[in-house]
């Protein structure tokens, strides 16, 4: 049976719980596919994937689904994981404004425009789990899950809190990062990280909805 093993782990009441989630996953990159992946062998189907890009080969060493050079990654996706839902959309302010998020039990955010991020976690904060920085690392082991307000050592999570100051919001929201110091100068990336990024990102989707 194909999910008898996270049954035996879950136990058919947070099975059902699981079965039942509708999440919505914003970007399938090098955080995104893998968040996905883990939340589709998990039990969860009624997932929405929201992307607007394709594959190119620099996508490679760490991206689910990256082998399809050039096309679509929602669509590939789709054939990957059968019954989830597609959105091809580029997400900027007006977006998040008009987006209706009330169907989605849980909303990761591993998407990389900054102002996305910041105006996503005002209106939807109650039900975010967003991913910042995950690229010039490869440790794995100083991955971290706080509220957005105990992060450190990751400048785009200090980036985000400093705006969100400004705009004196002071609700809490999880962040999943890593303190670990830059280890280039250019965006280089590991899909040790970026994927350790996506599972830890799935285990909190999970002990969220068994809660």
């Amino acid at each position: 049976m194909r999910f008898e093993r996270c049954r035996k782990l879950f136990g058919n009441d947070g099975f059902k719980k699981l079965q039942k989630a509708k999440i919505l996953i914003l970007g399938v990159g090098g955080v995104g596919s893998y968040a996905l992946d883990c939340l589709f062998r998990s039990g969860i189907h009624d997932i929405t994937i929201l992307d607007y890009d394709i594959y190119d080969e620099t996508n490679q060493n760490r991206q689910i689904g990256s082998e399809a050079v050039g096309e679509s990654k929602i669509e590939t996706l789709a054939k990957l994981y059968p019954g989830i839902k597609t959105i091809h959309q580029q997400m900027n302010m007006a977006w998040v404004e008009n987006f209706d998020f009330d169907p989605y039990d849980i909303i990761i955010d591993a998407a990389d425009t900054t102002k996305v991020k910041i105006e996503l976690a005002k209106k939807e904060y109650k039900k975010l789990i967003m991913s910042v920085g995950s690229a010039k690392r490869f440790e794995t082991n100083k991955i971290e899950v706080a509220s957005i307000w105990k992060t450190h050592g990751d400048a785009l999570a200090r980036k985000i809190r400093n705006e969100l100051k400004k705009a004196k919001f002071d609700r809490n929201f999880t962040v999943v990062f890593s303190p670990e110091e830059d280890r280039c100068k250019e965006k280089g990336s590991c899909v040790a990280v970026t994927g350790a990024f996506g599972l830890t990102i799935c285990s909190e989707v999970i002990k969220r909805i068994l809660k």
